[in-house]
């Protein structure tokens, strides 16, 4: 009997799936964690996202740290404008000047910009103990305090049931934050609970767009190697075409979005339009091909060549969708021979 693989840990990106879901999720954001809060807020008006105004708080000092901190403005039903500052501390080890932090972007704001600031923090760290809730400091009769309410997301692991059932995007994030935090260094176990949190993705009946969001915060926060990560696609392919899903899907748009960072990354290193357009084209034929063998099994040589000849954009992105949705190989063979005659 084989020893089963091992695989190198690939770090886990907390902060950029965190930061992204805030900004499109706010108000979620609140209801789920915060709902006094929330339940004060007029949200017939809309909010605003200060990212301009929370940069000039941070300064030069914590610039390029990983604090997924955002600053929105609402309006109260009292009519109050209020600044709320939101600290996620997604870091798996705690931060003993998180206290001062989050003391020292509030009287920034208070200070630069005369606005009641609300401060509210998530921790995301692995330690049950650490609960900083307050700054403060005294001496001979000066006592200078601040309260800010947080929430542990280790305390969800014992209400997981519930979080299956809540359709809100944050019970997703802690659930895949929770699991990808448990499987450090486990990466074959991450694959799994990462496909659990997908496929229960399309049954919760998001919208597209939901959908589109979650499933990229979800593949982005849960990091897995190559091979790994492969397999995870192939079985998402396969579950959608069982269950004759509409397959303008998440994985159709994570897909084309790496083929346009890898082209922009390309065109940025080479310093011209060509290397962007270039990187595009060859990761969107490498798509292609990938869901054919996915589909089909082994691609005949002409295919392969037929595919890989192709340069123009404008033809890839159909073919791309006709990978996904064409009923069979011979099919894609004649539209290939039609997109060939047309080119020539």
């Amino acid at each position: 009997m084989s020893e089963p693989k091992i695989y190198i840990s690939v770090p886990a990106d907390y902060d950029k799936p965190w930061k992204e879901a805030l900004s499109l999720y706010f108000e979620q954001f609140l209801s789920f964690f915060f709902p006094e809060i929330h339940s004060q807020i007029d949200w017939t008006v809309p909010y605003r996202s200060l990212e301009k105004e929370l940069m000039e708080l941070v300064g030069d000092s914590d610039v390029g740290t990983q604090f997924a901190d955002k600053l929105f403005e609402v309006k109260l039903l009292n009519q109050q404008t209020v600044w709320i500052l939101i600290h996620v501390e997604v870091q798996s080890q705690t931060d003993p000047a998180f206290n001062q932090r989050v003391y020292r972007y509030n009287y920034r704001a208070f200070d630069k910009y005369n606005q009641p600031v609300v401060s509210v923090a998530i921790l995301g760290d692995d330690s049950p103990s650490w609960r900083p809730r307050e700054y403060s400091y005294s001496l001979d009769g000066y006592r200078l305090r601040m309260e800010f309410p947080t929430v542990k997301l280790l305390d969800y692991e014992s209400r997981w049931d519930e979080l299956e059932l809540e359709a809100n995007p944050f019970a997703l994030m802690v659930r895949a934050h929770l699991k990808t935090q448990a499987t450090n260094g486990k990466m074959t176990e991450r694959q799994q609970w990462k496909w659990i949190l997908i496929r229960s993705l399309f049954e919760k009946g998001y919208t597209r767009d939901e959908m589109v969001n979650l499933f990229r915060f979800v593949d982005r926060m849960m990091s897995l190697p190559k091979e790994l990560e492969q397999q995870l696609r192939t079985e998402v392919i396969r579950y959608q075409e069982e269950r004759q899903m509409p397959f303008l899907s998440p994985m159709e748009e994570l897909i084309q979005e790496e083929a346009r960072e890898q082209g922009r990354q390309e065109g940025r290193q080479e310093g011209r339009q060509e290397g962007r357009q270039e990187g595009m084209v060859e990761k969107l034929r490498e798509n292609i091909l990938q869901i054919l063998q996915i589909r089909f099994g082994e691609l005949p040589p002409s295919v392969l060549e037929a595919v890989n000849g192709v340069e123009e954009m404008d033809i890839l992105n159909p073919l791309f969708r006709q990978a996904i949705a064409i009923a069979s190989l011979a099919e894609f063979q004649v539209l290939l021979t039609s997109v060939k005659t047309s080119v020539e």
